[in-house]
């Protein structure tokens, strides 16, 4: 099973974090340079969405509807089941984190990749992908007002100018420009994927400083941090086969059923990460740690089912298991696990 070299990378900044916390005037640097990089990421997710296609993934309205509702409204009902699991398995900072993650959009790169491995309907997969970022820069933020309260550190009208200025303000400028900057973004696509990446290290870097700082880590235990897996994973798992089953129930076909599956379960670092570091401010690291530890956790296991999903016949249901056994076809079809 994979693991993403990019985990790593967030684990080291962690680390960094943990032993070389920025200070002082230092910490007021990182603090500024965090907001432009949210900025300037959401400025990017903006230019890189084509309106065209938007349009065109109109056509599988349901399917998209589908996996809106699994990352709106399933996810976060479940997050808020969890809240009997405090504070058996969980303390509440450890709930809020997981509450917030249930509340974050899904992912784009990652979705395809896994969704084109598993030969089910790419375009849809783009599509649900992009919609559900397009809409979660307006429902996180209202589900975390909604939901978390002033437990995110001080959510209130002022943060929500913030959120509007540091993320939709900069999204809707990025579509704005696309006309005139798309070819460049598309272009220069490695080297901004690049900046996107420096930019999500620059934030958690910042964040885990600010929790360092605040202390905030001595609330975290190794039997805490069990209890928050064994959660997650019976959260994956509990998506995995309700996107399934709920696929096959509402009739749709195994292409978009594998579409479905890999949208609608999975969760997004990199918008959550700085949607957290906005929402939370100072105790944003305890908030964003679910998020990174479920990140590596839907990899891993998504890159197992679409692989084996890659060996299903095409004419016909043979697998109706949201976690496929040992296929009998020897012939795979390979691609990129992606983000």
């Amino acid at each position: 099973m994979p693991i993403d070299p990019y985990v790593l990378l967030l684990l080291a900044t962690v680390g960094l974090a943990a032993l070389l916390p920025a200070r002082g005037a230092a910490a007021d640097v990182a603090s500024g340079a965090s907001t432009a990089a949210i900025a300037f990421l959401f400025f990017l997710y903006g230019a890189r969405l084509s309106t065209r296609e938007a349009v065109e993934g109109l056509r599988h309205w349901r399917l998209h509807l589908t996996v809106l509702a699994c990352t709106f409204v399933v996810f976060p009902v479940l997050g808020l089941a969890a809240r009997g699991l405090v504070p058996v398995l969980l303390t509440h900072p450890l709930y809020q984190g997981l509450l917030f993650l249930t509340l974050v959009p899904s992912t784009v790169q990652s979705s395809i990749a896994f969704t084109s491995m598993a030969r089910g309907n790419v375009p849809a997969a783009i599509c649900a992908g992009s919609f559900s970022s397009l809409v979660g820069i307006v429902a996180t933020p209202l589900l975390a007002a909604a939901l978390l309260g002033s437990g995110t550190g001080g959510f209130s009208a002022d943060s929500l100018v913030e959120i509007v200025l540091q993320l939709l303000v900069p999204f809707l400028a990025g579509q704005l420009l696309r006309r005139w900057i798309g070819g460049f973004v598309t272009r220069h696509k490695k080297v901004l994927g690049l900046v996107d990446r420096g930019s999500i290290l620059l934030v958690v870097y910042t964040a885990f400083s600010e929790g360092m700082v605040q202390g905030i880590w001595h609330q975290v235990s190794p039997v805490r941090l069990g209890g928050l897996l064994a959660v997650e994973a019976v959260l994956l798992a509990v998506m995995l086969a309700l996107t399934w089953y709920g696929g096959k129930a509402m009739g749709f076909g195994r292409e978009d059923r594998i579409a479905l599956q890999f949208a609608g379960s999975k969760k997004s670092l990199a918008s959550g990460l700085p949607m957290a570091s906005v929402l939370f401010g100072a105790h944003a690291s305890l908030a964003v740690l679910p998020l990174m530890l479920f990140h590596q956790m839907q990899l891993m296991v998504c890159a197992v089912i679409a692989k084996r999903r890659s060996r299903d016949p095409l004419d016909g249901e043979t697998s109706d298991s949201p976690l496929p056994t040992e296929p009998t076809h020897a012939t795979a079809a390979t691609g990129p696990t992606g983000r």
